[in-house]
This record gives structure tokens, sequence and C-alpha cells, in this order.
């Protein structure tokens, strides 16, 4: 497990005080950031900034959702409090980019576990199971999986979900990327793509935000199954022990329930029972 110590600069700083007088301040050693405030560890966690109900980060500077409340859960299993969480994005894309460069501790951010995601990263989980759908504008919905093929469909670059429904289900569905869901939401409001598809729990999250209500719906097809991991880097058993053993916990003693009746309630979405732990070295 690598937690991140106060910053190189900071430790200086509060050397050189003790150098010069017995009677320094603390002050020197509080982060700006989330970089911690020196008397105990922190961690830097990745995250997705633009998921309603899993990560969203607020025009407050605040961040909530489900994966925000399961990562802070993990967090204080390790010994770091909520404001010793340095919150860093986590855009699809640059996950694997991330753990590989030592960019996070970990990455809590509706991220699948697949084969080939762990021939570069590892995982701790799964915490949660979600299921590929699609969200469409209100009243144009599909019943079947074949009705996809005369559909544009977007998803966000390094995501697997628009792809998996070309190539298993609608082989002639044209595919369009962007950068974020927002962006392909946008696209789906103004008639430029015809349907989101990522993850129900994702679709539901924006279907439910106050500025969306009625004007998009989920199709109801269960594409594929989704069982979200805590990405870690590759071969820390020691991390991937210690997060499933929070995870259980969280769990066993009410805390995964309570939020995900905090953030999945106000859209009526339904989420599976907790998923059993399959990533153990």
């Amino acid at each position: 497990m690598k937690l991140r110590k106060a910053s190189a600069l900071a430790a200086a700083v509060l050397a050189l005080s003790l150098t010069a007088t017995a009677c320094g301040s603390n002050d020197d050693d509080e982060g700006s950031g989330g970089g911690g405030s020196g008397d105990g560890d922190s961690l830097t966690i990745g995250i997705k900034f633009d998921q309603p109900g899993l990560g969203l980060k607020t025009p407050e500077g605040d961040y909530t959702g489900f994966d925000v409340d399961v990562a802070t859960y993990i967090a204080g299993k390790l010994g770091v409090s909520p404001e010793n969480i340095e919150w860093v994005e986590a855009p699809s894309a640059e996950r694997e980019n991330l753990l590989k460069r030592g960019d996070v501790d970990f990455i809590v951010a509706s991220y699948s576990i697949t084969d080939e995601r762990k021939e570069q990263v590892s995982f701790a989980g799964p915490y949660f199971m979600a299921h590929q759908d699609l969200l469409m504008r209100a009243g144009e919905g599909v019943s079947n999986p074949d009705e996809i093929n005369d559909l544009t469909l977007c998803s966000v670059t390094g995501s697997t979900s628009a792809q998996h429904v070309h190539d298993d289900f609608a082989p002639d569905a044209q595919l369009q990327e962007f950068g974020t869901y927002s962006e392909c939401l946008t696209g789906l409001e103004s008639g430029a793509v015809d349907a989101l598809t990522t993850d129900d729990s994702i679709l539901a999250g924006y279907a439910a935000q106050e500025q969306n209500q009625g004007k998009f719906e989920l199709a109801g097809l269960e594409l594929s199954d989704e069982p979200y991991g805590v990405g870690i880097p590759h071969g820390d058993t020691e991390l991937q022990e210690q997060i499933n053993d929070a995870i259980r916990e969280m769990e066993e003693d009410g805390s995964w329930q309570e939020a995900i009746e905090r953030n999945f309630g106000p859209a009526n979405y339904e989420a599976e029972e907790a998923p059993e732990i399959t990533e153990t070295s």
C-alpha cells in the first residue's frame, strides 16, 4: 500500500523551523490541497467528476456519489480521514495510466473488472454489480437488442460499453465517442446521437437529475454484467487484501446499503445485493 505523507516541501519547512526555534508552529506543514497534515497518512484517490449518483464534483467543490462514499469508507479503514483525501479526476481513458504512473493510490470510478484491464492493473472487490443499458429520449425507447442496429450510440473514450454493444448485439449500429458522459448527454438531447450506452447505474444518475427528469428514460435492457472493482497498482496484493476487508466491513455494518439508498434512491434504481468478492491474491 502506498500512502502519501505530507509533501517534501512542507517537510523541509518544518525541519528548518524546528532547527531555528524550539517553539515552532505546525501551520507550515498543513497541506493546502488534499495532501494531509503531516501528522498522519493521506491518500490520493481517483474518481469520476461528472457521474451523478456515483462520482460528481459539485459547483461548490464538494464530491458526492456512491463511489465517493465507498472510497471514503475504505480510506477510513486504512486510517485516513476524509480531510486527508485528495480527489483526482479519473476519466475512463486515463485510469490505467493514473495507476501505472503512481498519480493515485487507488481508483473507485465505475471501473468494471475485465481480463484485459487486469493485464495492466489489479483490482479489489467487486463492490457493486451494474448492467449495461441504453439511455434514450423519452418515448423513443427500444424493446429488444436488434433495434439497436438502427441507432447511433454514444459512449466515452476508453469505455468498453459502445464497442460491446456493437460487437455482441448490433453490428450495424454507428458509434460516437466523446470525452465525458456529460458531452454524450448533450448530444442525446440535441439529437446528434440516439442513445447513450453505459452502465444502468450511471444512466439512472443522469436521468434522475432535476434538469433531466422527463427528458430521458432507460431502455431496460441488461446487455452485460459490470462488476465494479477498486483499481490498484498491478500486483499490490497487500493493498488488495486491505481494501477487500474494508468492502466486507462496509457491507456487514450496513454502510453499503445506506450509501445505495442515499445515492440511487431518488432515481428509483434498484441495485442488486453486494456481489461476492472475487479479486484475491
